[in-house]
């Protein structure tokens, strides 16, 4: 009997992290003469020099000055990733500028997909997204989808240095959170209402500060204090943790780069609640609108940290634990940004208004978290987006959320298997429920995308999801749209000017392929369509956007009106 060789080697799981040291705001935030630096984790990779893996490829090439700098060497395979907290080593070294870009980027990147359950494409064809560090020599920074990139900009400041916005935590979190969000709801990008216009920078800014109140090392760094490992318990009421924290760390931010940042985040902060902003004419403009969602997260953020300290003891009369305290803020933060994230999947997939993304924040974390009798997150986040103007979607339930589905549908001509990643599957079983789903006959319908997700909660519970999205689509010229869809053409606008409207939907299935939500806006179905649709062109019509522009002019357009903030009333 012959016998069997066995192998004498064995089989080594790599590590699923890698360890990385980044600048943990901006170089602005120093101790003792040294950068303020957080360690993270990020996803391990094989990386060439660049860095360049498999979602993120860093290219240094200098337009302005036609310079192609030296690529980082990432250092190995499992070697950690770390930029200096010297300021006169990081400043001058440019391959720590990139190490310090990639690194970000993938942090971003990965809190996406641990939120939503599953990998995240890119919104453009390709698995790659290029990051080019030193793309210009200007006060600007932006996502541009037709060249897959992140084109981080730099600049003299006002003190006369330069500044590099690829060492800005929130603006390399803001920019991935702009190419993350285009991956996701495409459609976003689409001239719209008011609120879809601001939502994108509103969200990616929620998304920017969260990220960086997550981190422990920030808030520590800004939360200063004279007694050590205590701090007094009168600093911990939400008005003294807005000037302390969110105010500092705004200012700190506003230094070198406010031609960047603008007013957006410090009036956010300012902005007292208890005010419709939504109705106020001034936040009509989609920059100042954006600040709207930024202060309401903010607000939530405030309450509900002030709420878990309150349950912290007091180590000695009047003094609660520092390291406590700023565990606990960096916990909320952490909880909101995965919320936040997760929301987009119950948000419809065009037209997206504040209260619709409200009710979204609602549905997937009673999915996730039923009971939230403890901090009450829910709760604190309907009060505070009220505060401020934004109510729940007027198709919400009692309790702010969207309704579960409960009309009955066809099932039995769709194969569950293929039901839960089959475009194809997933558009004959709209086909086929068109009526009850209330679809309409006007407009091209298309599936965009089908996408199984396994979401984690608090407590490790698993909720399993299929979440499709579909889109409609309907050409007409202006003078047609009162006879076809019941809409009067805006003022001004000519007869034969070509008019685009949108609906659509997003499909949430339970783990049985079953429909539990349906959010949806139809493209002229209803008097609620019709009055979206009307609200919609007559804001295109009023910002001269009729004509339309390409989608990167538009992104960049964004920022380059951002840095006259300054000016805005």
């Amino acid at each position: 009997m012959t016998k069997a060789v066995q192998s004498t080697g064995s089989r080594v799981r790599p590590p699923s992290t890698r360890r990385a040291t980044i600048v943990a705001q901006d170089p602005s935030i120093q101790r003792n003469g040294r950068i303020v630096t957080a360690e993270i984790d990020i996803p391990a990779e094989l990386l060439e020099p660049g860095p360049t893996g498999y979602r993120v490829m860093v290219v240094d090439y200098d337009a302005s000055n036609n310079v192609l700098y030296k690529a980082a060497d990432p250092g190995g395979d499992t070697a950690p990733l770390v930029v200096s907290d010297d300021p006169e080593v990081l400043l001058a070294d440019p391959t720590q500028h990139a190490l310090n870009a990639y690194a970000i980027v993938m942090r971003i990147l990965s809190r996406f997909e641990f939120a939503l359950g599953r990998r995240v494409a890119w919104g453009f064809g390709g698995h790659q997204l290029h990051v080019s560090p030193h793309a210009f020599a200007e006060a600007n920074a932006f996502y541009a989808r037709e060249q897959r990139a992140l084109l981080l900009g730099y600049f003299q400041g006002r003190s006369g240095n330069r500044v590099y916005t690829c060492l800005a935590h929130d603006i390399v979190a803001h920019e991935t959170a702009h190419a993350l969000l285009d991956g996701l709801r495409r459609r976003y990008l689409e001239p719209s209402s008011p609120d879809q216009a601001a939502f994108h920078e509103g969200f990616a800014d929620v998304v920017a500060l969260l990220s960086i109140l997550a981190l422990k090392d920030v808030v520590a760094a800004v939360l200063t204090d004279a007694n050590g490992p205590l701090i007094a318990s009168d600093a911990l009421t939400e008005e003294a943790l807005k000037s302390t924290v969110l105010f500092g760390l705004a200012d700190q931010m506003g230094q070198e780069l406010s031609a960047i940042h603008g007013k957006p985040l410090r009036s956010s902060i300012k902005m007292e609640p208890g005010r419709d902003y939504m109705s106020d004419p001034a936040y009509q403009e989609e920059h100042r609108r954006g600040e709207i969602l930024v202060a309401s997260m903010l607000a939530a953020y405030l309450r509900i940290w002030t709420g878990r300290i309150a349950r912290l003891g007091e180590t000695t009369p009047g003094f609660k634990d520092r390291g406590m305290v700023v565990e606990e803020g960096a916990r909320v933060a952490d909880h909101l940004l995965t919320m936040a994230i997760r929301a987009l999947d119950y948000a419809p997939p065009t037209d997206i208004t504040f209260p619709d993304y409200l009710s979204a924040l609602l549905t997937i974390d009673r999915e996730v978290v039923p009971d939230d009798s403890r901090f009450g997150y829910r709760d604190t986040l309907i009060v505070s987006f009220r505060d401020f103007g934004i109510a729940v979607s007027e198709r919400a339930g009692d309790d702010g959320a969207w309704p579960l589905w409960e009309v009955a549908l066809s099932y039995g001509r769709s194969r569950f298997d293929s039901l839960v990643r089959d475009r194809e599957e997933v558009f004959r079983f709209l086909w086929e429920n068109r009526r009850d789903l209330a679809l309409g006959e006007k407009g091209y319908l298309e599936v965009q995308s089908v996408r199984a997700c396994h979401r984690i909660g608090p407590d490790g519970f698993i909720l399993r999801e299929t979440v499709a999205e579909y889109v409609q689509i309907l050409n007409l010229k202006a003078e047609e749209l009162k006879a076809e869809v019941g809409i009067d053409s805006p003022a001004g606008i000519k007869p034969w000017t070509d008019i685009r409207l949108f609906g659509g939907g997003s499909l949430i299935f339970d783990e049985y392929g079953r429909l539990k939500f349906h959010i949806a806006n139809g493209i002229a179905k209803t008097s609620a369509d019709r009055r979206r649709q009307q609200t919609r062109l007559n804001a295109l019509a009023s910002a001269g956007l009729l004509s339309g522009e390409t989608t990167e002019l538009r992104v960049a357009g964004l920022h380059r009106a951002r840095m006259l903030a300054e000016e805005l009333p």
